[in-house]
């Protein structure tokens, strides 16, 4: 039987009694549980295996939330929230003392965003309480981009799915943290280097910390396919050494002609890294069920959502 609902009333429900829920977001879908419920928030990270250094992210309805579980927001802070909220950007703030420490691995910082999603958005109403989130995937695996995807990931360990459709923006969220009320980069996505500069002007990128991170997606291997997969900057040359094994290609938007390859897939034909970034995770789980001996994906553009789609592949290549 499947997990997969449409029922919102049924995730208020669980969610209420300590349960986890697998959510929608524009990004991608979530594993949620109430923030003030150490029991939910414990079993978000056995059923990932997700390590309990590695903090969550606080989903909020609106900004009238922050007052509540953070204490400081500076004026760049503000600025990107404004700019970019509800939306695929997260915010590290100073932390109030209502918000468990196993939410934010002991740290005093807490990662919160508003999503852009119509039915994440219509539960976050119906709740009393934000939503811990994150991606609904076993720790370093690809993750989710469909209700099926998550269902195929944990069928026999949650309760719920609740099906808002395909994630339209494909990967996770920008995370942005503050020192000394200055924005650093901690974890690049679907809000572009661009974008946010545009708003707050320079900012630094820090996206690697393996001890004890500010924030989630710093681990050097993450987003990763069970499949052996490399970052090429030359498809045809990576190909050669693969002649006589099963090889998947992921391209940007050319098509290869070469009779090694047993399956490719173009993200964006016309050349638009949004639609490429949407379709990244999908591509990704897609050759991964194909039994395939490697995965060669193609380096892409460093602009743009280009730096993040790259940032995903360098993960998932750390074999």
């Amino acid at each position: 039987m499947s997990i997969i609902s449409k029922d919102i009333a049924k995730a208020v429900a669980l969610l209420s009694a300590e349960n986890v829920v697998a959510i929608p977001t524009e990004t991608v879908y979530g594993l949620a549980g109430n923030i003030y419920s150490e029991k939910a928030i414990r079993t978000i990270f056995e059923t990932k295996q997700r390590p309990f250094f590695n903090p969550l992210i606080v989903h909020i309805a609106s900004t009238s939330c922050l007052d509540k579980i953070v204490a400081h927001i500076p004026k760049k802070a503000k600025l990107l929230a404004e700019a970019f909220w509800p939306g695929p950007i997260t915010l590290v703030l100073k932390k109030k003392a209502v918000i468990p420490d196993v939410i934010t691995a002991g740290k005093d910082t807490v990662a919160v965003r508003i999503p852009n999603h119509p039915v994440i958005l219509e539960l976050l109403n119906q709740l009393e309480f934000p939503l811990a989130a994150p991606s609904a995937n076993p720790f370093n695996s690809i993750s989710p981009t469909t209700a099926i995807h998550v269902e195929t990931y944990f069928k026999d360990k949650i309760k719920m799915v609740l099906d808002g459709g395909p994630c339209k923006s494909g990967i996770e969220s920008t995370i942005i943290g503050f020192e000394n009320d200055e924005p650093i980069i901690y974890r690049l996505g679907s809000t572009s280097i661009e974008a946010i500069e545009n708003v707050v002007g320079k900012v630094e990128i820090k996206n690697k910390k393996e001890i004890a991170p500010d924030a989630p997606g710093m681990l050097e291997r993450h987003y990763a396919p069970t499949t052996k997969t490399i970052l090429s900057d030359n498809i045809e040359d990576s190909i050669l050494p693969y002649k006589n094994k099963r090889v998947g290609i992921i391209t940007f938007k050319s098509s290869i002609i070469n009779d090694t390859v047993e399956f490719q897939i173009a993200l964006s034909k016309s050349g638009d890294l949004t639609e490429a970034a949407s379709k990244l995770y999908n591509a990704l789980h897609q050759l991964d069920a194909l039994n395939l001996d490697i995965i060669i994906a193609e380096k892409f553009p460093d602009y743009g959502l280009g730096k993040s789609i790259n940032d995903r592949l360098n993960r998932a290549t750390k074999n």
